[in-house]
């Protein structure tokens, strides 16, 4: 799967690079009014595959087996007029490609539809900056669709540089508007003329969130940022085909409230520890309406070991107290109204380590240049069993623009 993405990478530099001769540049001058020019495209492909013993579509047992093959591409052209006014275009194209164990059994009868998917999501954004002020402000709109899952977002954000230009402000808001068809396990659907369906309607889910983020400025070498976010989730917010067994040995599907409040508050620090390694961290804690609470830090410290070649080590911990209603395969009582058996949800601590690999290519052709090439490798372990292995690759191709 690796030797064909990466065809289908050169090909696509092919064409961006084609691209190039069609968006004319005219750089006589800073600010001088220029047609729309290519700035950047970023390509990124991973495989994602994990394993386990605590599936959520068999009551909390069974597999967990899944792997996952995602390939995006992000474009990004501009205009800029001689008053400093910058107009950033931007276009974003997502392919999933996944085979589930665990989804599967949805049907133990026969293959479920979910068993191996496709998932394709686009989305285009536009945004105002002033170069002269350090105002930015933009909007989005995005598009998921997948077996039973279709959504649409949109959004807006601001950005503002204060005069002292060591501190900015950052914010955004956005909506998403679900469409799920509700695929029912068997044992737990109705029956028309002896006939099970597995399709039993539709429903909605609606989530909005909001953030607003701090940088400072600490000095030449450090600078930190804090991160203010609110959620809130309202709709149809289970997973239709996800079995629970109580303890009496009933079977019931899960069900969960309809509405849910996400706050998450994170911090970041980064800065330049020696000439050749730099320090990036994270600390974010996350609590919600269903009495969930999670920590998580991150660490990673990049290495320049040449000229060209960086190499960054990274880890990343994770605490989570679960939520209210979670419960093990045949542990939930029968009085209890809402209940789930999705090991997300429950008690758990995870580590994942890696390292990532980036080179400087700086390769440059006609009209665009290759930038850089990275390849992260990471591990994942769950407290409660899950196993889990991630390679990215990726590469930067810059338009040269003088």
């Amino acid at each position: 799967m690796i030797k064909i993405n990466l065809a289908a990478l050169f090909i696509l530099f092919s064409i961006i690079q084609s691209l190039g001769q069609v968006f004319k540049i005219d750089s006589t001058s800073l600010y001088k009014k220029r047609d729309l020019t290519f700035a950047e495209a970023n390509v990124l492909t991973s495989i994602y595959s994990q394993t386990g013993n605590h599936s959520g579509v068999t009551g909390g047992i069974g597999t967990e087996q899944l792997t996952d093959f995602s390939n995006t591409l992000d474009v990004k052209f501009y205009t800029q007029n001689e008053r400093g006014i910058k107009h950033n275009f931007g276009l974003e194209i997502g392919v999933d490609l996944y085979t589930s164990a665990s989804s599967d059994n949805i049907d133990t009868k026969v293959s479920s539809a979910s068993s191996q998917d496709v998932r394709f999501y686009p989305s285009v954004r536009y945004s105002k900056e002033n170069l002269n002020t350090g105002e930015t402000y933009g909007t989005h709109l995005s598009f998921s669709s997948e077996y039973d899952y279709t959504s649409f977002g949109t959004g807006v954000s601001g950005g503002w540089d204060l005069k002292n230009k060591k501190t900015s402000i950052n914010a955004r808001a956005n909506g998403y508007y679900d469409i799920y068809d509700l695929y029912i396990a068997t044992g737990l659907r109705e029956n028309t003329n002896g006939k099970s369906k597995g399709r039993e309607g539709s429903a909605r889910r609606q989530s909005y969130d909001a953030s607003v983020s701090i940088s400072q400025v600490i000095s030449d070498k450090w600078h930190m940022a804090i991160i203010l976010d609110a959620a809130y989730q309202s709709g149809f917010l289970s997973t239709p085909f996800h079995r629970v067994y109580r303890n009496d040995g009933t079977l019931t599907k899960e069900v969960l409230p309809s509405t849910r409040f996400k706050i998450p508050i994170g911090i970041r620090v980064n800065g330049v520890i020696t000439d050749k390694v730099m320090l990036r961290s994270f600390y974010r804690y996350f609590q919600d309406s269903w009495q969930m609470q999670t920590h998580t830090a991150h660490l990673e410290l990049p290495i320049r070991v040449s000229s060209r070649w960086v190499i960054s080590p990274y880890g990343r911990y994770y605490q989570q107290k679960g939520n209210v209603y979670f419960g093990a395969y045949e542990s939930l009582p029968v009085s209890q109204e809402y209940v789930s058996s999705d090991y997300d949800l429950s008690d758990f601590n995870s580590i994942m380590v890696g390292t990532g690999l980036k080179y400087s290519a700086f390769r440059r052709y006609r009209y665009l240049s290759l930038s850089n090439v990275e390849c992260r490798l990471g591990y994942y372990h769950r407290s409660d069993g899950l196993r889990a292995a991630i390679l990215t690759i990726g590469a930067s191709l810059m338009g040269n623009n003088k």
